[in-house]
């Protein structure tokens, strides 16, 4: 492949830049599943972070919609938590439990989860042009035995590619309309969405949107 020629001439750039790239995915990726995504923790931490959930709300959302309690933790969920039954927790602006991760993301691990993905689809993409480089084919049986690693490998990694590039789009669509996985899924079941009269309280343009989420 180009990786392993440019080793053997003795430019070693773009690998060790490679080998950090590599790395850099697999820290966000233990940084994003272990850390805390905004858990809800208890009603005084609640009630402390209701000025913080505000920057999120607009007056266009009803003012008869209260905070609820949870059935299952029995916590007052500020706006925009979810319960996550597989963590047993309730998550502030939850956007949706991934099991790739073994993880909510909410509020707090949201922004590096979409730096993730991004450098995520870096390296695949680079991993794919680096596996391309090393297949010459040929209609031979003994070609197909020597390169059947490799063919492999740039197979899953087009696989994976498409997977990644749609989930980040989609997360970066939904980002920018400042809507989660959740309410764009469930808009007809929660009730601060389901009686406001606009169909995305949340919305206040797409550069304000980001600002916010990322910023």
């Amino acid at each position: 492949s180009d990786l392993q020629r440019e080793v053997e001439h003795g430019e070693l750039l773009q690998p060790l830049i490679f080998i950090l790239l590599v790395s850099g995915s697999v820290l966000l990726y233990f940084k994003v599943s272990l850390m805390d995504p905004g858990f809800v923790k208890s009603d005084e931490e609640a009630e402390a972070g209701k000025s913080e959930e505000h920057s999120w709300v607009t007056a266009q959302v009803p003012s008869n919609i209260k905070m609820r309690r949870c059935g299952y933790c029995m916590l007052k969920q500020p706006m925009r938590a979810k319960h996550c039954q597989l963590c047993q927790h309730c998550v502030r602006r939850y956007d949706h439990h991934c099991p790739w991760i073994g993880n909510c993301v909410g509020e707090r691990n949201h922004p590096l989860f979409i730096v993730y993905l991004s450098v995520q689809l870096v390296v695949l993409l680079w991993g794919g042009q680096v596996a391309w480089s090393g297949l010459h084919f040929e209609q031979s049986w003994d070609w197909l035995q020597h390169n059947i690693v490799l063919l492999t490998s740039f197979l899953l990694i087009v696989i994976f590619t498409i997977i990644v590039l749609l989930l980040l789009i989609s997360h970066l669509y939904l980002i920018s309309s400042n809507t989660t996985t959740w309410e764009f899924m469930s808009h007809h079941r929660i009730s601060y969405l389901r009686h406001s009269e606009l169909e995305n309280p949340f919305d206040q343009g797409v550069v304000l949107n980001l600002w916010r989420f990322f910023c």
